[in-house]
This record gives structure tokens, sequence and C-alpha cells, in this order.
């Protein structure tokens, strides 16, 4: 008997994507498959190597074509196209760079550029072509960090741009190999600092690369905002340590990303607890759990926590992030979930604001009774909010198997309003409401199908 092409597809659409919910054969995975007698090949082709669930994938795949009437063998391969971020704006400085990640914190101290070399390390080794711009021009770090220090960029004689440095398997560039001294203290203004920033994006030779890591310096100033000015920023991953004063700073720093229309990719909590080299017990020396307190109140994914090692510091001194010093440690495995985590969400937002032909350009909600959203192409919606408050996507108003709806109309408060309207990045809003629910994010595509 023999096996056709339409008969694996329809096996196939059983595998269905957690994040992205939908299967793998409308989402374009399917590769190159060849049928040959009852022996059937293909490719799964990933939207990032650093995929969470590419295992689940593979094997999920195979068992269902191995139930298809007339296959006796399946072989399964796993590849990857890391796709480019959707912003709506052509990257002119950087058109080879299909992702810039902003690596951000409004606190210093946090740890942010042992994470964001870190991060850069474990996306590589998963196989994605991966760049580290080091931004922090008041306290540059990397440098030592990847043990490359008292060394001057080449310039390429075609381009006349700054060849990046390599090293363990990522380019890297920061203002430490600009100086003629390493302890050399720079006191410069913000506009300076801002040129500087300007240059490193269209002034070196990246080359293609699938991700590009932004190590900022701490706070929400000049820098942050020639960046988000300069380039089209794929999102932004917010660094913070558990305690409450970090916490609180941090948070005006993601606020801040979300005014600018960047996406959060989500919050890491770094120093989560002290772990001790002879018990291999967690210490929570500065509380628990406040990374992932801040995510859920705003909304925004928590990518994961990073334990305090003694290897990391040492590891950092000696020129070898922990990722390839000592990838089986508790903070080398952190690293590699929250990296695995980072690229999963991000081709979440990519995926939902390719799907956006449409954008709230106003959203109103002074009206106690109605909320007004005036859209890009000019039309202007009125929305009731005890209607919209009814309609709200998350996975308590709605059952994510069945697609019930839980929450009736006549259940919500007749006086319900909005207290606070927050972007999420180029596809959702999400509100807070007064009757304390909060957990919905609304897409503009949902949006807009419940205004018309």
């Amino acid at each position: 008997m023999s096996v056709s092409e339409q008969d694996v597809l329809k096996a196939l659409r059983a595998v269905k994507d957690p994040d992205l919910h939908q299967d793998i054969v409308t989402l374009g995975f399917i590769k190159n498959m060849k049928i040959d007698g009852g022996k059937v090949d293909f490719d799964i082709e990933m939207t990032t190597p650093a995929c969470p669930v590419k295992d689940l994938f593979k094997s999920q795949a195979a068992a269902e074509v191995k139930k298809v009437s007339g296959v006796t063998e399946v072989e399964v391969r796993m590849t990857s196209n890391v796709r480019q971020a959707p912003t709506g704006i052509k990257n002119l400085n950087m058109p080879t760079v299909k992702n810039l990640i902003a690596v951000a914190s409004g606190k210093g101290g946090v740890g942010k550029s042992t994470v964001s070399a870190n991060l850069a390390l474990a996306l590589a080794k998963a196989g994605a072509s991966v760049g580290l711009m080091d931004a922090d021009v008041y306290g540059p770090s990397i440098p030592r960090m990847l043990g490359v220090l008292g060394q001057q960029p080449e310039t390429d004689p075609l381009s006349k741009k700054m060849v990046p440095f390599e090293k363990h398997g990522i380019k890297f560039m920061s203002v430490g190999m600009l100086q003629q001294e390493s302890d050399t203290a720079l006191i410069w203004r913000g506009p300076m600092a801002s040129k500087l920033v300007q240059q490193f994006l269209g002034g070196v030779e990246w080359g293609a690369l699938d991700y590009l890591l932004i190590d900022l310096p701490p706070g929400t100033g000049d820098i942050q905002l020639t960046l988000t000015q300069s380039v089209p920023l794929a999102g932004a991953v917010i660094v913070t340590t558990p305690q409450d004063v970090a916490r609180t700073i941090t948070q005006k720093g993601l606020r801040m990303f979300q005014q600018l229309q960047v996406p959060i990719i989500g919050v890491v909590e770094n120093m989560s607890g002290f772990v001790c080299e002879h018990c291999h017990q967690v210490t929570p020396i500065f509380k628990k759990g406040g990374g992932r307190k801040m995510a859920e109140e705003l909304a925004v994914p928590f990518l994961g926590e990073i334990p305090l090692e003694q290897v990391i510091a040492a590891d950092g001194d000696y020129g070898v992030p922990t990722v390839a010093a000592h990838p089986d440690s508790a903070s080398g495995r952190a690293y590699d979930g929250i990296a695995r985590q980072m690229a999963s969400q991000l081709s979440i937002i990519n995926a939902a604001t390719a799907q956006v032909s449409s954008r709230p350009k106003e959203v109103n909600t002074q009206d106690p009774q109605v909320t007004v959203i005036t859209w890009d192409d000019g039309k202007v919606v009125r929305y009731p909010n005890r209607y919209l408050r009814s309609m709200c996507p998350c996975a308590q108003c709605v059952n994510e198997v069945t697609g019930e709806r839980m929450v009736r109309l006549e259940s919500i408060d007749p006086e319900v309003r909005i207290l606070s309207v927050a972007p999420v990045g180029r596809y959702a809003l999400h509100f807070q409401w007064s009757d304390g629910h909060g957990t919905g994010l609304y897409s503009f595509e949902t949006l807009r199908k419940l205004g018309e």
C-alpha cells in the first residue's frame, strides 16, 4: 500500500506548538518531505535552534507518522530558521541582523552584564549565530568577562567599519576595547555616549546574525532612548534581583520600554539564592520570588531564576562565562533554560506581530462606561466597558481546551472600568480592571474583531 503525502501531513496536524497554539503543518514547519515506499523522512524547521520543545516535537511527529497505514520507517530531522523580527520599521543600520534584543535593568548591580554574556553563549551553543554589544559605556565589563583585554578592533578595508571580536562562538564589541587603558574613567555627557552607541550600531561589521544582545547601562536615560530611536528592537529582557527595592526600580525600566512600544520578552531574576558548594542547598539571601512577582503584576513572561554561585564570579574574572566553563552547574543549567525560554517568547512575539494589520493609535478611558479606541487607519470604535471585560481572552475567562467562555456578561459589574492600559509589544494591550482582574492580553486582532 502506497503512502501519500496528504496522509502524512494529516497525521502531523496532531502535533501542536504549545506557544503558538497551531499545528506544525499550518505553521509551515514541515520541509523537504520524501516518501519512498513505506519510508518517510522530512525536516521540522523551527523558528529558533534554542526551541525548548524541540525534542518533544521530534518524538511526537515520528509517533504520529508511524500510525499512518503503510509506513514502515520514519526519519525526522530538526532544523531551524530564525525569523526576522517584523517590527514594521526597516533596519537600515544593521540589515543583516534578524533580532536585536536589549538586556536592561533600571538598577545597577543586578548582574545584567553577566546575564547578557551567558545568555549570548547559551544561544550560540544551541546553534544560533549571536552577537553581543556592550553599550554600558560607563562601566564596560564584557571584555573582561570574555577574556579579551588590551586589544584594539581592526577596520574592514572595504566597508571601513570596525570588525567585531570573536570568542566562545559569539561576536562582540565594547567601548572597553576602544580605551587605551582598561582602568581609564570615561567622563562623557549623554550626547557623546549616545553617539558612541550609534557608532556601534552602524559602524560595526556585524555580518549575518540571528540575535544581537545589547547590554545596556542601568537606568532610563539617553542611551536607552537613542537605542530605541536608532534601530527597531525585537524586544527587551529585564534583569532584576529578588528584593523589593531592586524590583521597584527595575520596574521603571520595564515601563519605559513599554511606553516606547518595545515588546517585553520577559523578566529574569538573578541572584535568586546562594548555592552552597558543599551541601548544594539554596539559601534565599535577598528574599525570593521578586522577579516572578513583578512579571505577574505587569502581565509579562517570567523567564526564570539564576542562583548565586561562587563559580559565576570566578568564571567572569577568568574570562570564560559559566555557560562555557561550568555548563552543568546550577547556574549554567539556569542560563541554558532561560535562553531557550527567551528565544521561544521572541518567536511568539514575532508571530503575533506578523499578523497585525492595524494598530491602536489612541486609547481613551475617560468615560466610565465606554472605552474609545482610535485606530491607525482612522477608524474610531466605542467599546462598552462591561462588554469588553466579559470578552477577556485569558485562561481564567476562557477554557483553553474547549474554547468555552466561562465569564458571562450578566456576571460583570455594570460599573466596571479600565484603571490602566499598557501596550504589550506591537501586538496587544493589557487592561487592569476596577474589579481586580488583569491577566488578559487583548491582541489588536481581537480588539478589531470585537469592534466589528
